[in-house]
């Protein structure tokens, strides 16, 4: 009998975790199905920064193209690099990077800015996660014109090759998705996890391939190798201007991103009946 008790409770606890599981991608499934949704979610928090301008949201343009100037003329001399090949490596660099980071500090905290309508609205929670990639993905597309402007100046634009960018974006998507589901859950229940993102963010920022080239990193120290940003940032940057993607690169974002779904998964089946509660 102890034994039968024991069988039945584990296949209890085995029946629990698989619903749970099920659920976790039941609510992943349908958030896609509610695109419509987080779609006008993430043009309408882009038009809420930006409300009563008259440039609206080209002022993102504006702002990341004065940046990139200045930052270009003065980092170029310091590192003594051509221009015409300098400006635009550090160009996509740059408009990659507002990609990238955005999609790891709105999505520690896409459930808990979410607060309000998560209480009130009878919605998929992952459509709060969604919304923050569609959004980050607009504003890129804003971006990149920047790049193809400074490309067009010095007469380098990249060719047909660039097109081999698009699959290296939509992974990037995928990891935002699970990026922002891990850590989402995470700063939901811990509070801190926003402000460690933020530093490591910070701190990433100078240590990844952007204001510098790997070509002035010394026999490819460690830095480089360990630092998935470096990877994320070579499958779109490299087509985008006129070289081929790193099938070694493309292979270990491939698993970076496997590994990291499996986590989220996780994490999401076991907490996600608890973000209400949390926020």
């Amino acid at each position: 009998m102890a034994m039968n008790g024991f069988s039945l409770n584990a296949q209890l606890k085995a029946g629990l975790k698989s619903s749970s599981f099920q659920k976790a991608i039941l609510d992943i499934v349908d958030g896609w199905r509610s695109r419509n949704l987080w779609l006008a979610m993430g043009i309408q928090d882009i038009r809420k920064r930006y409300r009563r301008s008259v440039l609206g949201p080209f002022w993102l343009t504006i702002s990341m193209g004065v940046m990139i100037a200045a930052m270009g003329l003065v980092w170029g001399v310091i590192f003594n690099q051509q221009m015409d090949e300098y400006l635009p490596y550090l160009c996509a660099g740059f408009v990659l990077w507002g990609f990238i980071s955005p999609l790891l500090l709105e999505g520690a905290t896409a459930f808990i800015v979410a607060e309000g309508m998560i209480k009130q609205l009878n919605a998929p929670l992952s459509i709060y996660v969604y919304g923050v990639v569609w959004r980050n993905f607009v504003i890129l597309l804003h971006n990149v014109w920047i790049l193809f402007l400074v490309q067009m100046w010095y007469g380098k634009l990249p060719g047909w090759v660039a097109l081999t960018s698009v699959p290296g974006i939509a992974l990037l998507a995928l990891n935002g998705m699970w990026v922002g589901l891990l850590l989402g859950v995470l700063s939901a229940r811990f509070r801190d996890v926003p402000q460690i993102v933020a530093n490591i963010i910070q701190v990433m920022f100078f240590v990844t391939p952007i204001i510098w080239k790997p070509s002035m990193m010394p026999d490819r120290a460690i830095i480089l190798d360990v630092n998935p940003f470096y990877y994320a940032l070579s499958i779109v940057r490299d087509p985008l201007l006129g070289r081929a993607p790193s099938i070694e690169h493309w292979l270990i974002m491939i698993a970076i991103t496997i590994c990291g779904w499996a986590c989220a998964l996780v994490a999401y089946s076991v907490y996600r009946w608890r973000l209400a509660y949390w926020v």
